[in-house]
């Protein structure tokens, strides 16, 4: 049963800022590449929860996508509830009280450990069983992201011990990547696990090969990516999952901010009334900057900084065309994926509304916050 949408509001007057603007029309333009992968490779995608769990664009999104993938409990509950679809489960560890909750929610769970799989396996042996794979190769320009790292606890290296485990399970997950935008590097990656694993994944049902593929970015070979999948799924016989996240929702989501105040040292720094570490707490996590609309090559430069105490509240050094003066907005793009799964209130700061910029061009307000969220929120 989808639990009911908070009371949608048509804008009529100027928004308040900040507030996340998720326009479907963009969407949309994703969501066509990834149905366009199914149709020519067979391939099945699933929606990363980590990335983006916003709702209220659930209805759009299970039209082209096949269901969910969690990391936790609450995840795949939210899957269940609001996405129509298949829900898979995983998570790197979960408590004995997390699987009973699971089995009534997840068509497929996905342990990460061989303990983990023998300690539960016949309490859901009724659902799709599978084993999460550390193949031991990845792609990721940040250590902090990498799962094939060092020490990593993310999957079983160990290929004897899989293999007197395959009773145990109908497929497996590899997850690999991390913003990986060179089909030629995650090519040859498959290759590899598809030499590697030769003799396993022909006894298997399927595989997911997880997520942090930029196949919907602009000029990606997406015939070349279809045909890879399809060649693999082909030769062991198998169903092939992808997990997409950042995939699905990347340029179609702006964070809309106001300038409150301009001040000089050295050089002018525009703070406004966002933050870096509460929404878009990613760009501070891999010490990215932003992408700021409509800035360039102009000959003002100014320093974007948000409003927190934390001196490293820095959005990054930008040019416009004029000067900038308070009441101006500054609009952050590709502010979708990872962002408000990890807003926070550090500093009490107001959280973003939420707004949806329908198919029809209507836009809605589907989520503010006030003073109780952040009163709630703790005792």
């Amino acid at each position: 049963m989808h639990p009911t949408l908070p009371t949608l509001q048509p804008i009529n007057m100027i928004l308040k800022t900040p507030y996340y603007l998720i326009d479907e029309n963009r969407l949309r333009h994703n969501l066509l590449k990834i149905q366009s992968v199914k149709e020519l490779s067979g391939a099945k995608s699933v929606l990363a929860l980590k990335c983006f769990s916003t709702w209220s664009v659930f209805d759009l999104m299970s039209q082209y996508l096949d269901g969910t993938t969690s990391s936790s409990l609450y995840e795949a509950r939210l899957g269940h509830e609001t996405f129509h679809g298949e829900v898979h489960a995983y998570s790197v560890a979960f408590s004995a009280e997390d699987i009973q909750e699971l089995k009534a929610y997840s068509n497929k769970i996905i342990f990460n450990s061989i303990s983990q799989l023998k300690a539960f396996h016949d309490q859901v042996s009724h659902l799709d069983i599978g084993l999460r794979i550390n193949p031991q190769i990845s792609f990721s320009d940040y250590d902090i992201a990498d799962p094939a790292r060092r020490y990593s606890r993310l999957g079983v290296t160990d290929y004897n011990a899989i293999h007197q485990v395959l009773h145990l399970i109908n497929g497996v997950m590899f997850h690999f990547n991390c913003e990986n935008e060179d089909f030629e590097a995650y090519s040859a990656m498959l290759d590899t696990i598809s030499e590697t694993y030769v003799e396993l994944l022909p006894q298997l049902e399927w595989v997911s090969l997880g997520g942090g593929v930029a196949f919907t970015s602009e000029n990606y070979p997406l015939e070349k990516f279809a045909q890879k999948l399809k060649a693999f799924s082909q030769r062991f016989e198998i169903q092939v999952y992808l997990e997409p996240g950042d995939a699905v929702v990347t340029k179609s989501t702006d964070l809309v901010t106001t300038v409150l105040d301009i001040v000089h040292n050295e050089i002018d720094i525009a703070i406004v009334d966002s933050s870096i570490g509460t929404h878009m707490l990613d760009l501070l996590e891999y010490r990215a900057e932003a992408t700021i609309k409509g800035s360039n090559q102009g000959e003002y430069r100014y320093m974007i900084a948000g409003k927190t105490c934390l001196a490293g509240d820095i959005f990054g050094t930008f040019h416009f065309k004029s000067k900038l003066k308070v009441g101006d907005q500054i609009t952050i793009a590709d502010a979708g994926g990872y962002t408000m799964v990890k807003m926070n209130w550090f500093n009490g700061l107001k959280m973003p509304s939420i707004v949806v910029k329908r198919l029809d061009g209507i836009h809605e307000i589907v989520k503010t916050f006030d003073y109780t969220d952040f009163k709630n929120n703790l005792s």
